[in-house]
Parts: structure tokens; C-alpha cells; sequence
């Protein structure tokens, strides 16, 4: 199944696993508050096939009001994110609003998330230039050197390395197994480190690069 869910990254800890006897570093999901909106189709009026799904209760007074009156046209209740998923032709949603019973354990999944900012860094932290030399005498350790053209064309070419706002960016991480799905918890345990500080706002989807696990063809 495409459909996935938006979630709220807790932390890191780790899982033993008692028959290899090894520990497995987990990222924690909760995806308790999903909820439906609304499905698009085909032959109706949109032409393709999602589902959109909303999540993190908001108070009605701090929404927007085309996001409020479409999450009321659809009888959900105020969201602070929407988020849409495409689905197969044909593919059938949860009778109810999806939790982590949604996936299995062992299941490979996508994650995308925003990734941590930064702030404004030079060059060497941005995109790990090897800096000038530490010897006595030099003075341009971290500096990026000459970034001009000379005569022609006189200027700095366009997406030349430099100094700037790092971090902060949409990033997908592929490929990664679901250790274990918690539903009386609504928490899924992924393996390995997932995009974003504790707190935001990620989602997860069944992976486009792995197989999808036999329960679910």
C-alpha cells in the first residue's frame, strides 16, 4: 500500500535483539492522530488517486481559513498538517483512521523529514573544504580562496560554493526496516537515524526501492 503517514520524531534509543545479541539503534515515531480527509480518484473531477491524511491537533483560532473549511467540508477535525499520498488504482483504504498498525514489522520504509539548520557556517563545515594550511605564517585557515573568474566574465559563476545557511532542507532517507510497530503505544521503532531534531514533523511511507512485504501485495 502507498499509503503512509505523518508522524512526530521522540528520539533515539536502541532495541536488543536477543537472537543475533546485538543492540539495534531505533529512531521513535508517534503517529497517534492521523486522520483521513479526503480520497481523490480517477473519475472524479482531480484525475488521479490519493488520499489525504491530516495530523497535530490545532486550535481553531490559530488555523487558516481555507485549511479550516476544507478539513470541516471533509468532517475532520482541525490539523495542523495535510499531506497527500498516491495510490495505486484500486487500493483500498483503512476502514478506520490509519495508526501504526498501518505497518509491519521488518517492513522497508522511506522517511522524510527537514533536517537540522544550522545557521549561517563557512565553507569548511558547509561542504568540508580542506581549508588552507595550519602552518606558522598562514593567515586564510577556513577560507574558501579565490571564487572570481578574472577578466572573463568577471564575476562568480552561478552555484559557486560559499559561505551560507546550512541545514533546514527536505531530505528523504531510503531504505530503512521497521524493528518493531507498538500500536497499543501508536509508535513505530525504525531502524538507524531519521532527517530532523526531536520534535518535528516526519513522514513515512512504504519504501519505492524494496519490495513491499507479502501480507501487503
Amino acid at each position: 500500500m502507498a499509503l503512509g503517514l505523518i508522524g512526530k520524531k521522540i528520539g533515539m534509543t536502541r532495541v536488543f535483539d536477543q537472537e543475533a545479541g546485538s543492540a539495534i539503534p531505533v529512531t521513535v515515531i508517534d503517529v497517534t492522530g492521523n486522520e483521513l480527509v479526503q480520497r481523490k480518484t480517477t473519475e472524479g473531477s482531480d484525475g488521479y488517486d490519493a488520499v489525504q491524511v491530516a495530523y497535530s491537533d490545532q486550535k481553531e483560532q490559530r488555523m487558516k481559513q481555507p485549511a479550516a473549511g476544507h478539513l470541516k467540508k471533509h468532517g475532520a477535525s482541525n490539523k495542523r498538517i495535510i499531506r497527500e499520498f498516491l495510490l495505486e488504482g484500486g487500493e483500498e483504504l483503512p476502514e478506520s483512521h490509519p495508526g501504526a498498525e498501518l505497518f509491519q514489522n521488518g517492513q522497508w520504509v522511506d522517511v522524510i523529514g527537514t533536517t537540522k539548520g544550522k545557521g549561517f557556517q563557512g565553507v569548511v563545515k558547509r561542504y568540508n573544504f580542506g581549508g588552507g594550511p595550519d602552518s606558522h605564517g598562514h593567515m586564510t585557515h577556513r577560507r574558501p580562496g579565490a571564487v572570481g573568474a578574472g577578466t572573463w566574465p568577471g564575476r562568480i559563476w552561478k552555484n559557486q560554493k560559499m559561505p551560507g545557511h546550512d541545514g533546514q532542507r527536505n531530505r528523504t532517507t531510503q531504505n530503512l526496516k521497521i524493528v518493531q510497530v507498538r500500536a497499543e503505544d501508536n509508535v513505530v521503532l525504525v531502524s538507524g537515524a531519521v532527517p530532523g531534531a526531536k520534535g518535528s514533523y516526519v513522514i513515512i511511507r512504504p519504501a519505492k526501492k524494496k519490495p513491499a512485504p507479502a501480507a501487503a501485495e
